[in-house]
């Protein structure tokens, strides 16, 4: 299961050596060698990693330790592995006290750091067998399959990445940004968002036709996409405001172009009109080529 990370390690050596692991597993990391620049900055992009990897002593008058109480006292849950050269056991327990989730030391193994990792994520996520069950869909993180009553939902490898992502923040709506960043990790990357919807709206189809026509991905318009047990059976209803009524644009609707009719929130969810196509260069096939990727 592909995860985003963030490191913060100011020896360039281990940071690289951490960073090489990460990746041969399909893991995006992001490396701060600062602890005051990170100091100032996790809080707010908290949301954005499944785990953080932390070294304990910096130059300057932040530590580690003080990272780590400021995610603490913040309410922030987001794992947290210590990962320092200081064996003691008094670090080790202070580690643990301020509300690390696991400490390693270096020198490390690949296997080692890999195996914490994964260990501590599905801790504090609630899944610890690696997989998670919604309704009649089971999502095995570890196979990276999906099944609904015993029987396999063959996806290609972006909807499994959808679902994956999906599937590790069960009832969290997560943004088309977010989406982005786990199929594509910067490479490649379409210029436009609603390649996203292309991809839900496949993976939607194949798990209903799967399970009877029932859905657990609901739309949250304006935010993006969460998937729970009790998603609304019209996928595509999203909220509704006080003032009146949102519109339904289904998947069909966003293949071929429809209007979404009174209340639908243009350029969302659904393909651009031949006006719209015609002064935004080339991104109705640009879609297309990304979807026949896929």
């Amino acid at each position: 299961m592909g995860m985003r990370i963030l490191l913060i390690e100011d020896d360039v050596a281990c940071a690289r050596a951490v960073e090489a692991s990460l990746s041969s597993e399909g893991h995006f990391c992001e490396t701060m060698a600062s602890a005051q620049d990170c100091y100032g900055s996790i809080i707010p992009k908290n949301d954005d990693y499944d785990v953080v990897i932390l070294d304990i002593h910096f130059p300057g008058k932040v530590d580690g330790y003080d990272i780590l109480v400021k995610l603490r006292e913040s309410g922030i849950k987001v794992p947290v592995l210590i990962l320092s050269c200081i064996s003691s056991v008094a670090h080790k327990v202070k580690g643990l006290y301020y509300g690390a989730d696991d400490y390693i030391t270096k020198p490390f193994h690949k296997s080692e750091l890999l195996a914490r990792i994964k260990a501590i994520v599905r801790r504090t996520r609630g899944h610890p067998e690696s997989i998670v069950r919604v309704g009649n869909i089971s999502i095995n993180l570890d196979h990276k399959c999906v099944e609904c009553n015993g029987e396999i939902i063959h996806l290609t490898k972006k909807e499994y990445g959808m679902i994956e992502l999906l599937s590790s923040r069960l009832g969290t709506v997560l943004t088309k940004e977010m989406f982005l960043s786990h199929l594509y990790r910067e490479l490649d990357e379409p210029s436009d968002d609603k390649i996203i919807d292309v991809f839900m709206c496949k993976l939607r189809k194949k798990l209903k036709v799967a399970n009877g026509g029932k859905n657990y991905i609901e739309t949250v318009w304006g935010r993006g996409y969460v998937l729970k047990e009790c998603a609304s059976d019209d996928e595509e209803s999203g909220s509704k405001s006080s003032g009146g009524s949102v519109s339904k644009s289904s998947g069909d609707d966003a293949k071929s172009g429809g209007s979404g009719g009174k209340g639908a929130r243009p350029g969302y969810n659904k393909w651009p009109t031949e006006g719209e196509r015609g002064g935004a260069g080339n991104k109705a096939e640009e879609r297309r080529n990304y979807a026949e990727e896929a």
